[in-house]
């Protein structure tokens, strides 16, 4: 179920089964107060429920913030709080979000977290918790390393290339871009993906720095084969201190060097294998660029790559997903077997 669109005169649900076979649910709501829109989508997710007859189900939360729009619908048969990012440290966060996490806490029957870095600072909040830093479709992204036809506004962009794709938010180091961009005034720094959460009109506009706007996820690895470097430029604030970047495995796996500003889940476990440069200054960052591009994608580094992402994909990730949600099943079944015995017992007696 997404986030809800406000443009409807009557609330309604939109259903749309996507290429992965999963059933995408967005709310479109009449804008109205934020208490009357939890109301709405309250309501038309119990209609959903009520006509698919939906009972046996997990309860898979990616935001606290959704734990409300939950309460008039039958109980779960396990309740998941997959904690991908720190929430409460975004900007324009609701103030109420870290009250929000602690009653899904209490509700929550197993907790996945989205790094090691995360789950290193909630591992004390939840009796069942698991870390599942951000896995790759190695097939998809390594298509990245076949030539390709380039994208049409990103082919007439000249070379050395140095490219991120990603949401470009208050999470992004601009202050980095520009160092970068006026260090080195051939190098062509170009950004996929969609401005959010900041005013467009902030971010620096020069002749070497190119905003090519969101893609879809099917023309990602077309855009990275243009690339000759692949940029994390994170800055180190609070909203980076837990984020384990999907594009970290996603570059590697299209064969592509990364360089990356110090976040944690980045430095551990790809800079400390030596598959991504970690820079910790403007200058460190720079020098680091200028390696690789003398480097490149050296056999010896692409076989180090390859033999790190050899056992990593989302399938892997969610068959020990499923693992801990079976035992949390398995678990209950059995106190559910042990109840029912003692109450036989008793009646007996």
């Amino acid at each position: 179920m997404e986030e809800p669109v406000f443009d409807a005169t009557k609330p309604f649900l939109e259903s749309l089964l996507n290429d992965q076979h999963v059933w995408v649910i967005t709310p479109h709501l009449a804008p109205s107060s934020p208490e009357d829109n939890i109301i709405q989508q309250k309501k038309l997710l119990f209609q959903l429920f009520t006509q698919f007859r939906i009972t046996d189900y997990v309860a898979w939360f990616y935001t606290p913030m959704a734990l409300e729009l939950t309460t008039l619908l039958p109980p779960p048969l396990v309740v998941v709080y997959d904690c991908m990012d720190e929430l409460s440290a975004f900007k324009n966060a609701p103030s109420d979000l870290p009250e929000k996490e602690t009653a899904l806490l209490k509700v929550a029957d197993v907790v996945f977290t989205g790094g090691f870095t995360l789950f290193e600072a909630k591992r004390g909040m939840h009796r069942n918790i698991h870390p599942f830093p951000s896995s790759i479709d190695k097939q998809h992204f390594a298509k990245a390393r076949l030539s390709q036809q380039q994208p049409s506004d990103q082919e007439s962009i000249p070379h050395p290339r140095l490219g991120f794709f990603g949401v470009i938010d208050e999470r992004m180091d601009i202050d980095l871009l520009v160092y970068t961009a006026r260090s080195r005034p051939d190098w062509q720094i170009v950004l996929v993906g969609p401005v959010v959460k900041i005013d467009p009109a902030t971010l620096p506009r020069l002749d070497n720095i190119h905003y090519l706007g969101g893609k879809s996820y099917n023309e990602l690895p077309a855009y990275l084969s243009g690339w000759d470097v692949a940029l994390l430029p994170f800055a180190i604030n609070e909203s980076t201190k837990f984020i384990s970047p999907t594009k970290t495995p996603e570059y590697l796996a299209g064969g592509k060097p990364v360089v990356s500003t110090p976040i944690n889940d980045v430095i551990n476990p790809y800079g400390k294998h030596g598959l991504v440069c970690i820079a910790h200054t403007p200058a460190e960052f720079v020098e680091g660029i200028e390696q690789a591009l003398q480097n490149g994608d050296s056999p010896q580094w692409l076989k180090a790559v390859d033999a790190f992402l050899e056992n990593i994909s989302w399938d892997r990730t969610w068959e020990q997903m499923l693992f801990h949600i079976n035992s949390v099943l398995e678990t209950r079944n059995a106190d559910l077997k042990q109840s029912s015995s003692i109450k036989k017992e008793r009646a007996n007696v």
